[in-house]
């Protein structure tokens, strides 16, 4: 950019900065690469669509331009060529190339995604950072883990459901304690909405009980469990809520954007309002920029002392304009201490690369131009990077870590 000189302390934060991943996923192992469409890089589409309709989206045109750069490629290489060039790269000078000009020093990973036998462990992630990988524990993931044990060991639904329960609680207590967990995180979003009362029901309600013994009759002989009954899934966050305040351990939730078995009007951060109002204590982070209600979940995170903020997920799967557009909305009126950037990468290195450098391209461009208008000062503007890329993650999770890596140029 011709005008970087005017505000080199903001662009050396901006692009320079080390990161904290503060929600990510599992790459995939090298024998399963190419085993999921290179297209959900850029795309949560899926089948024949997602092949057929993903490269003609911005977001892949972009990609497109960001990949072949870091392949080497020449300029105007086609996303065919992209593709190819994944599929034939080492994978570990991959992985240490899309790492490498990421600049992330810590990732948080929730390792709840259903094809975990694809997928690596937490601690392979490590060569890739300078901090060690800690863990978000999907709590969905969890207890369907669980139901599916109690379901083989239970002939009667309360005894199992009472059972569930009980051993649900343990798990998640004796994990926010193990040293290594730093959150829990929820997709009740994608199972049944966000519209979560604030009052949990009592766990021998009748109510309760009788949708657990439906849920048990349709799912007990199945050979994978998948929680989708409204009075359970709400059940299992208020759990995890109250978990979460006695043990001081923050709270995600995915809010907006996602796949095509989420139904977005229950996807609006609006819904959890009274739930924060029931948990004052419990560090509450919304996470996407809850696109597209992103003021929504701006003006939840102003008023609402718990409430914290995730800006991932809309790089690299939003245009560039839009990304800017997202970014201004939040800074309309969020607090620039609650706010934090994530990759939401998962499956290929190349997700991390694209969240990192894109937002890294956005968080700049976005705040140079308020820096210009007279609005802010630039050192304040760097202060604001600084946090958002590390720092709010660095407190919020008590992450104790110093900022240690330096972006390559």
């Amino acid at each position: 950019m011709s005008d970087n000189i005017h505000l080199q302390k903001l662009h050396t934060a901006a692009f320079t900065y080390p990161a904290i991943d503060n929600h990510a996923h599992a790459l995939l192992r090298p024998e399963n690469r190419t085993d999921i469409p290179f297209e959900g890089l850029v795309s949560h589409l899926e089948g024949e669509a997602l092949l057929r309709d993903a490269p003609h989206t911005l977001a892949c045109h972009r990609a497109t331009q960001q990949l072949s750069k870091l392949y080497g490629l020449a300029e105007g290489s086609s996303w065919e060529e992209v593709k190819a060039n994944h599929a034939h790269f080492d994978y570990t000078d991959l992985c240490r190339r899309s790492f490498g000009f990421s600049g992330i020093q810590c990732i948080l990973l929730d390792d709840g995604l259903g094809i975990k036998e694809m997928l690596q462990d937490i601690p392979w992630h490590d060569q890739f950072t300078q901090s060690p990988t800690r863990r978000v524990i999907r709590i969905e993931a969890v207890a369907e883990d669980i139901l599916k044990k109690v379901f083989a060991d239970y002939k009667d639904p309360k005894s199992a459901f009472l059972t569930f329960t009980d051993e649900l609680k343990k798990y998640l207590v004796d994990h926010a304690q193990d040293g290594h967990t730093v959150a829990f995180k929820t997709v009740v979003c994608y199972r049944t909405g966000l519209a979560v009362p604030p009052k949990p029901l009592d766990p021998v309600s009748n109510d309760l009980l009788s949708a657990f013994a439906g849920f048990y009759n349709k799912q007990k002989d199945l050979p994978k469990v998948r929680l989708l009954e409204k009075l359970l899934n709400d059940h299992v966050v208020h759990l995890a809520m109250d978990i979460s305040a006695v043990c001081d351990v923050p709270i995600q939730f995915h809010t907006g954007l996602g796949d095509n078995d989420l139904l977005l009007d229950l996807a609006s951060p609006k819904h959890l309002q009274p739930l924060i109002k029931a948990y004052p204590n419990v560090k509450i982070v919304l996470l996407h920029a809850s696109y597209p209600y992103t003021r929504e979940v701006g003006y939840l995170t102003a008023i609402h002392p718990n409430v914290y903020l995730d800006f991932g997920k809309i790089v690299p799967y939003i245009s560039k304009h839009g990304q800017r557009a997202v970014i201004q909305q939040i800074l309309e009126l969020a607090p620039t201490n609650k706010i934090m950037w994530s990759s939401d990468g998962y499956f290929q290195p190349e997700s991390y690369y694209l969240g990192s450098i894109q937002a890294r391209e956005a968080l700049y461009e976005v705040l140079s131009n308020i820096v210009r208008a007279g609005e802010l000062a630039e050192g304040a503007a760097v202060e604001i990077v600084q946090n958002a890329l590390f720092h709010n993650a660095n407190r919020i999770y008590k992450l104790n870590l110093q900022p240690k890596v330096s972006l390559r140029q």
